[in-house]
């Protein structure tokens, strides 16, 4: 039996999952790390998912991506490390002040819907700016809706506006233990307010409001550029095995 086949039985093998089906993909360039190979775990796209089951499998590093709940699970790299931050423990620094402060004249609404060219537009002028050597580009009017849209009732999404004008959009999960950051995406021409920061920092006061423990972060990759600004948000919990530890 292979290394991946192993972590593919421990995730099976835990008692509350044991009845899911999952399914692997073939191997394929990693997206963040050079010279990697990477492979991911999908639940069976036939199980039925209520927000409980899905609070669930974040718990066990599960994230979503559109209808798809998918965790990295690869033969020789473990560099993809799930983390959050624990609300009531966070204690912004000087720098995060500073962006909370700076973002202080922004209007931020909840809305139901992003499926629209005002949205749309946004996306896909950061995405084209910003990520022209990630897997979402180039960006299209279909992947915009099939990427970011949720059929289990828990998204929603936060717009940031300057006056009138759409400024930045956070894609969010509410689950029974937290808040998951699905996606955030920006003018990249508004630099100086630090947005994506701002977000995060906005998703920590929110998730304190409701009550939640949590804000989910995705994975963090320990030698990845691209996923430094996640260590910033102290204390954070990652995950090692099957629990999560508090580092500050």
């Amino acid at each position: 039996m292979s290394n991946l086949e192993e972590k593919i039985e421990a995730i099976e093998e835990v008692s509350d999952l044991e009845s899911l089906q999952f399914f692997q993909t073939q191997a394929h360039p990693c997206s963040y790390l050079e010279n990697e190979v990477a492979s991911t775990v999908f639940l069976s796209p036939k199980q039925s998912i209520n927000r409980a089951l899905y609070s669930q499998l974040s718990d066990y590093g599960f994230r979503r991506s559109g209808t798809h709940i998918y965790k990295p699970l690869c033969e020789s790299c473990q560099a993809c490390v799930p983390m959050r931050v624990p609300v009531a423990l966070f204690k912004p620094s000087r720098s995060q002040k500073r962006t909370w402060k700076r973002n202080n004249d922004l209007n931020i609404i909840q809305i139901d819907d992003i499926d629209n060219d005002e949205h749309y537009a946004l996306y896909e002028r950061y995405i084209n700016e910003r990520h022209k050597d990630g897997d979402m580009y180039p960006p299209s009017r279909s992947q915009f809706q099939n990427f970011l849209s949720s059929p289990w009732h828990c998204a929603s999404y936060y717009e940031f506006r300057d006056c009138d004008r759409l400024i930045a959009t956070a894609v969010v999960d509410t689950m029974d233990n937290g808040i998951s950051a699905v996606y955030t995406y920006y003018d990249p021409s508004e630099d100086k307010r630090s947005l994506g920061s701002f977000v995060i920092l906005f998703l920590i006061e929110e998730a304190k409001k409701r009550q939640l423990k949590s804000v989910y972060l995705g994975y963090w990759i320990k030698n990845s550029s691209k996923m430094n600004y996640k260590s910033a948000y102290r204390p954070l919990e990652i995950q090692s095995g099957d629990s999560w530890v508090l580092v500050n």
